[in-house]
């Protein structure tokens, strides 16, 4: 008996590693060579491209294709049909035979519903993307962003709350910026 779920709709190719308490629901497709934390969860008609790497604690919403060339770290939320690349210059006829942009969404990061995350670039720490916001550029960490193309109009505690001027929040965490422009938690 397995220690995850996996719905009798969905389909896991060979090879595929999937963590202790992970729930995979109607409709999803995991393709071979993909590692699956532990405690993850896949919505419905979620899309695992091959030899993606997902960490614990993921939350993966309806309608989403994690496509091979995206790493995403623990703890992250991927919003309702929230959009990966992974070519920055497709074309049909040019196909590039397994060489895609890496894109990495680190620890705690949350991407809202139908943001998109262009290729080759990096969802900092803790950093919260609006809804339907189009990520082309590298996003700090803890980094608010919003828009298209998304650009930073705030900071965020890791709890997820918006920061103000003094960049203290409610939870009890402290911030600062770096003379380079980084935000930055303080040690409680």
């Amino acid at each position: 008996m397995s220690d995850y779920f996996i719905h009798e709709s969905s389909y896991v190719d060979d090879d595929v590693v999937i963590g202790s308490g992970t729930k995979v629901w109607h409709f999803c497709h995991i393709q071979r060579g993909a590692r699956l934390g532990e405690n993850c969860s896949l919505g419905q008609n979620v899309n695992i491209g091959n030899n993606v790497r997902i960490g614990n604690g993921v939350r993966i919403q309806n309608n989403v294709s994690v496509y091979e060339g995206v790493e995403i770290e623990d703890n992250v939320f991927c919003g309702p049909s929230c959009v990966f690349t992974n070519v920055t210059t497709p074309r049909a006829h040019f196909p590039v035979h397994g060489v895609y942009a890496r894109t990495l969404i680190k620890e705690g990061a949350s991407l809202g519903a139908n943001s998109t995350v262009v290729c080759g670039h990096t969802v900092g720490r803790s950093a919260l993307v609006a809804a339907g916001a189009v990520v082309t550029r590298d996003v700090p960490d803890y980094a608010l962003m919003a828009g298209v193309p998304a650009r930073r109009i705030g900071w965020v505690c890791e709890c997820g709350k918006r920061l103000g001027d003094s960049l203290q929040c409610d939870c009890g965490r402290h911030y600062h910026l770096t003379p380079e422009g980084s935000l930055v938690q303080e040690n409680s």
